[in-house]
């Protein structure tokens, strides 16, 4: 399976999260050897969960319940939406060997917008990086949402 296939899937849970009135960001944490799923999420911060409740977190968490594990060695996250400070942070603890995502956060991604978490000092791991997978998509969905919020809110 290549990289497109596996942002495809993070982006049904993007839709998801979109249906759900959540911030549409999909993630998912995958297997690279074996090309499985082990896990899937959605954003879940807007609606009672926490605000801490990113797709990345979510994911992250799930995985690591179902494998019986407290890091992630050897596994890719693919997420529709560059990471955050939070999450770029968390994916470091978790030693995930590789974070792929769609679109480029200008506001507030950590990975190759703001801090550039893996490039800091303080971090303790530095996966793998790659960028813009189905980035037009990922884009689409995020501007979709926030445009309908526009429109409604006046």
């Amino acid at each position: 399976m290549d990289s497109e296939y596996y942002m495809q899937i993070a982006l049904k849970e993007a839709q998801k999260a979109f249906e759900n009135d959540e911030v549409p960001v999909g993630a998912v944490v995958v297997d690279p050897k074996s090309g499985k799923i082990v896990a899937k999420a959605g954003n879940k911060g807007e609606h009672g969960e926490s605000a801490m409740a990113h797709a990345e977190i979510l994911v992250m968490n799930k995985a690591c319940k179902k494998l019986k594990q407290n890091r992630l060695w050897d596994l890719d996250l693919y997420v529709t939406l560059e990471p955050c400070t939070m999450c770029a942070a968390a994916i470091s603890m978790m030693r995930l060997r590789k974070v792929c995502f769609g679109a480029v956060d200008e506001k507030g991604g950590a990975i190759v917008s703001g801090v550039n978490f893996f490039e800091s000092r303080t971090c303790h791991h530095k996966p793998v990086v790659e960028s813009g997978i189905l980035q037009e998509e990922c884009s689409k969905i995020l501007k979709m949402f926030f445009h309908n919020k526009r429109i409604t809110k006046f």
